[in-house]
């Protein structure tokens, strides 16, 4: 007789775990960086993470994941702010 299985309570990850893109609401983003990717041979370049930037902001503004503007943890660039007046 073998012993009895023990339960596994699986744990989401931190980031990284978010539902799929069922509609399409942010391929055209996610082709674009693909491209990047492919065209830099899997560097991620300044301009891909730019990209990345711009697919991430489509998940978050389409309820995909949670959103987080904090670019700079998201190991992203920040956006730039505008330069004021004197």
């Amino acid at each position: 007789m073998s012993a009895p299985a023990k339960s596994f309570k699986p744990i989401p990850p931190e980031r990284g775990s978010f539902p799929l893109d069922h509609w399409g609401e942010c391929t055209k983003e996610m082709n674009q960086y693909l491209k990047c990717i492919k065209i830099t041979k899997g560097v991620n370049a300044e301009n891909c993470k730019l990209l990345s930037k711009k697919y991430l902001k489509c998940r978050m503004d389409n309820e995909l994941m949670e959103k987080d503007y904090d670019w700079k943890k998201l190991g992203l660039p920040e956006d730039k702010q505008p330069e004021k007046k004197k």
